[in-house]
């Protein structure tokens, strides 16, 4: 019986110590991981819009149109709206691998929309702010192609694509469809059998519209459509 109380009392003694111990100590709130990753240090960096597209950095034809063959104006870069809403380009620059500004972006870009951007609309850019007159400068042995965000106090680094010397050949572009971790080699007008990376894809470049390479409806009769349901 003395036993059975002194475990009463004991049951009762920590029953009172915990009690005291709740209103000294005040309680922590359990915040669920999906929402702790939108406060402090769990923050992810946000994901951004403006991508770099397609490259073309050894031309051998007259890519901008304006009747002349030049190699430095006639290369050419694109970028695409990847977000959801119009995106303004002023805080955007694009340089090669010395980080020198190349061109300064103006305007609004619609969602999946791209922006061409040639040598020599570079050249002229420059040329307007009291620039040398480089062009885009994208070396046709392999380089760099950068895209930064001018912020307030700061420059970002958002995205870039390192090309080498198969992506720089005569009239080979380099480009994202579908995915932009996953570049692969426009070469229809330049054809590549190496064995190097990246692979040619038979594609052509497609400057100033969506990157694609949709394939060629080919030519039939209608003996051959009836010859197909008859050997099912």
């Amino acid at each position: 019986m003395l036993r059975t109380w002194q475990a009463v009392l004991w049951l009762l003694a920590a029953a009172i110590a915990l009690s005291l111990v709740a209103r000294v100590v005040p309680s922590a709130h359990f915040v669920p991981f999906a929402r702790a990753q939108s406060y402090g240090g769990f923050a992810a960096p946000p994901v951004e819009e403006l991508r770099l597209s397609e490259i073309l950095a050894g031309p051998a034809r007259d890519w901008d149109g304006d009747g002349v063959f030049d190699s430095r104006k006639d290369e050419w870069l694109e970028v695409v709206n990847t977000g959801a809403a119009p995106l303004d380009l002023a805080p955007y620059r694009v340089s090669d691998a010395d980080s020198t500004i190349r061109y300064e972006f103006s305007g609004v870009l619609q969602p999946g929309a791209v922006m061409l951007v040639t040598g020599s609309m570079a050249e002229t850019q420059q040329r307007a702010l009291g620039r040398t007159a480089t062009g885009l400068s994208l070396n046709n042995g392999g380089d760099v192609a950068i895209l930064f965000r001018v912020g307030t106090g700061d420059t970002v680094r958002v995205d870039s694509r390192q090309y080498n010397s198969i992506e720089g050949a005569a009239d080979r572009s380099t480009g994202w469809i579908d995915d932009p971790s996953s570049w692969v080699l426009f070469d229809k007008l330049n054809p590549y059998g190496g064995s190097g990376e990246p692979k040619g894809s038979g594609c052509a470049p497609t400057p100033g519209i969506r990157n694609g390479c949709p394939t060629p409806a080919s030519e039939t009769t209608w003996g051959k459509i009836k010859q197909l349901y008859l050997e099912r």
